[in-house]
């Protein structure tokens, strides 16, 4: 599971997830991408369930890049808590993902197994997703 070493606050705000994302949005490693349709919260498990399911159905050939991480905590009161006394304790960790985003790359393998290891990868994550080649993403968002 990913999680950062240290940070500098222990809670964060919540933020924005308006907007296209402007920065990892090109296949730069490997020749074939997963690519984020839509905003969204990417757990550390759901990071780690999509991995899995690539280098499983890959039986380790290749090379798998993940290009996000989760460095933002979020915290959750406990069950049954009364309004107030404060901000909840962190509970878990996400990656904050925008539309456009390359999320995973994968190289050094054939296209139909890069296509079946992605899609197996996109089952495991909250949003829709799209297969992308290293020179379709060059001009595009």
């Amino acid at each position: 599971m990913l999680l950062p070493k240290r940070t500098k606050y222990r809670k964060v705000h919540r933020g924005r997830m308006t907007g296209r994302a402007t920065r990892g949005n090109k296949v730069s490693n490997g020749e074939f991408g997963l690519q984020a349709l839509e905003p969204a919260w990417i757990t550390s498990n759901q990071i780690e369930a999509a991995r899995v399911a690539m280098t499983r159905f890959c039986k380790r050939a290749g090379k798998v890049w993940i290009k996000i991480f989760p460095d933002k905590p979020i915290t959750k009161k406990p069950a049954e808590t009364r309004m107030g006394k404060g901000k909840g304790s962190p509970e878990f960790w996400v990656a904050v993902v925008k539309p456009g985003r390359v999320m995973f790359e994968i190289g050094e393998i054939s296209e139909e197994t890069a296509k079946e290891a992605m899609r197996l990868a996109a089952n495991k994550l909250p949003i829709k997703c799209k297969f992308v080649r290293k020179q379709e993403t060059d001009g595009e968002v």
